[in-house]
């Protein structure tokens, strides 16, 4: 485990973020195996791996990467990829949505499980891992590059950024090593709970919203009203963090810091700067909540984010109304208890709801 040259690699899920780490060690020769639906697994293994890395200027071989079948192992299950083991670390790299599943796979084989670094959003999965693993075997991460999938094992980088990984685990300084020589830009953060929930505040701003009234995230900033809304939704979640002794921290790639600042700025200010930073460098590009909502997916990442903040809330005592009604009404929208037209390009009945809910706080 503490060469260098050989981290054999177990990564659950091949969707674009598992498929871009996977894919880049496996570049940098070390043995991954994915673990993935065995309709997944059979085009892994007919296909191979495409990244298309052009947006990532600092790697010293850019454009179009090709990992060919026999350079990764992939398997339907987690007692099939532990036969190829075994692994210094695996990552978790699925939706938060399908960590319960995950772990219910794992928890027949729990022994033989190597510490996991766990790179999905919010702040309910690592707690989760710790309860079936325990605390020795957890490593919290997080992902800030941007990656789109084009189907399976074909990832693009759209942008590019890095990942972190929490210090204090005896693995922790090798693991950001090994990531760092596969070109994936690992930093260590010395305070777990300040990089996630960092993390948490850069994935919050439009993306509900957008989901909500199927508009993009630069017109959400362009709206008067929204932007409001959303500053009210971001200093909440500071709010809660706050109450944790939890501050921003810069991630990789990302000021989060002048994020939460700008949640205190006047709105003449901090709007434009606002709109550039979170509409502009988006384009026309919907968030993974809006891709999973009008795909017919019965399930969403809000209530591990906006969701998150809404249950440390009530447990701190701090209120979360915007919060509440982004979630509330997005997961009505995902379950089909509200219909997907009922809000689109409508701006004015959610900041109506919005405001009422906030009268009520």
């Amino acid at each position: 485990m503490s060469d260098p040259k050989s981290f054999p690699v177990l990564i659950f899920g091949a969707g674009a973020i598992g498929t871009y780490i996977g894919g880049s060690l496996a570049l940098a020769g070390h043995p991954v195996t994915f673990i993935e639906q065995p309709a997944v697994v059979e085009e892994l293994r007919k296909r191979g791996l495409r990244l298309d890395v052009s947006a990532d200027r600092r790697r010293q071989v850019g454009g179009i990467l090709t990992v060919e079948p026999a350079a990764f192992r992939c398997a339907p299950s987690v007692e099939q990829a532990l036969a190829f083991g075994p692994f210094s670390v695996a990552i978790f790299a699925m939706k938060s949505f399908d960590t319960a599943s995950a772990l219910e796979a794992i928890q027949p084989c729990a022994a033989r499980m190597p510490p996991i670094l766990c790179l999905q959003n919010g702040v309910d999965n690592e707690p989760a891992i710790v309860a079936v693993l325990g605390a020795d075997r957890v490593i919290a991460g997080t992902v800030t590059g941007s990656i789109g999938r084009r189907s399976a094992g074909d990832v693009i980088l759209e942008k590019a950024r890095g990942i972190g990984v929490a210090a204090g685990h005896p693995l922790s300084d090798q693991l950001a090593v090994w990531l760092d020589a596969a070109e994936l830009h690992a930093r260590l953060y010395p305070r777990a709970a300040d990089m996630k929930w960092s993390k948490v505040i850069m994935n919050l701003p439009g993306s509900a919203t957008s989901a909500i009234l199927d508009m993009t995230i630069a017109e959400v900033y362009s709206h008067r009203g929204l932007y409001e809304l959303e500053r009210s939704a971001s200093r909440e979640a500071l709010a809660v963090m706050a109450a944790q002794g939890i501050r921003p921290v810069d991630l990789p790639g990302t000021p989060v810091r002048a994020l939460a600042m700008s949640s205190r700025l006047p709105a003449f200010l901090a709007r434009p700067l606002l709109k550039r930073a979170v509409g502009g460098g988006r384009g026309g590009k919907m968030p993974s909540f809006h891709i999973d909502l009008h795909a017919g997916r019965k399930q969403s990442e809000v209530e591990f984010l906006h969701g998150a903040v809404v249950r440390y809330g009530e447990k701190l005592g701090v209120p979360t109304p915007v919060n509440r009604v982004l979630v509330d009404t997005l997961l009505a929208m995902v379950r089909s208890e509200i219909p997907i037209a009922e809000y689109a390009h409508r701006p004015d009945k959610l900041i109506q709801q919005v405001a009422q809910a906030q009268s009520r706080a």
